[in-house]
């Protein structure tokens, strides 16, 4: 998600590396001082901005070799592995919060993953794109084409995605593996937060991604 600003002050470099809005509200479920192991990491990001503005113990585990690599050369602490096969290895209650930010999406077996987050953290922060918004729903019917935007930006024969889910769709795995919701709140494509006590099928409609906070009922 990019972010456009019209300070002239502020230089390119520190657009470039200004926190996601999604990654901020993850930040901001996370209780200082906490051990976090962030899944699909990715290059660190996250993680990062989780050890610098919340303190956490912070580990990861991601599949890319690239990402371990810059993970690494940011000094976090990140092993190579498939959340897939590996999230089985980790003992229970092993981290106050896992968290899975954009990944879900991208595994073979997501509600495996998601017992597992439940089972190895205290808590989980799971964020998921929305593919049941309204641009994405448009961009289909009108083409008859799989969409592609700032969500889902690569093509269907490119994406790591396979399995694709709207809000209301996670909502319904959050149920069946019987995780309790202690926070929800959906973004829009700008990454503002839709209407709060709006009914599930108006951030599904309008919601470009969700994030949520959730622990074992």
């Amino acid at each position: 998600m990019s972010v456009v600003s019209t300070d002239p002050l502020v230089a390119p470099e520190a657009l470039a590396s200004a926190p996601r809005p999604d990654h901020l509200l993850v930040a901001e479920m996370i209780q200082p001082g906490s051990r976090v192991l962030d899944v699909g990491c990715g290059d660190g990001a996250l993680l990062r901005l989780l050890i610098e503005r919340r303190g956490v113990d912070g580990r990861g585990i991601e599949l890319s070799q690239s990402g371990v690599n810059a993970c690494v050369a940011h000094g976090l602490s990140v092993i190579q592995g498939d959340a897939d096969a590996d999230l089985g290895y980790y003992p229970d209650d092993a981290f106050d919060y896992v968290v899975l930010s954009q990944a879900l999406q991208a595994m073979r077996r997501p509600k495996q993953v998601m017992e597992d987050l439940l089972r190895i953290g205290r808590r989980a922060v799971v964020s998921v794109p929305n593919f049941g918004h309204w641009r994405t729903r448009l961009q289909l019917v009108l083409t008859g084409r799989m969409p592609v935007n700032a969500n889902l930006p690569d093509a269907w024969y490119e994406t790591p995605n396979i399995h694709l889910c709207t809000i209301r769709d996670f909502v319904d795995l959050a149920e069946l593996v019987g995780a309790r919701m202690e926070r929800a709140v959906a973004l829009d494509a700008t990454g503002r937060p839709v209407r709060v006590n709006a009914p599930w099928w108006f951030w599904n409609l309008f919601g470009a991604q969700g994030v949520f906070l959730l622990s074992r009922d």
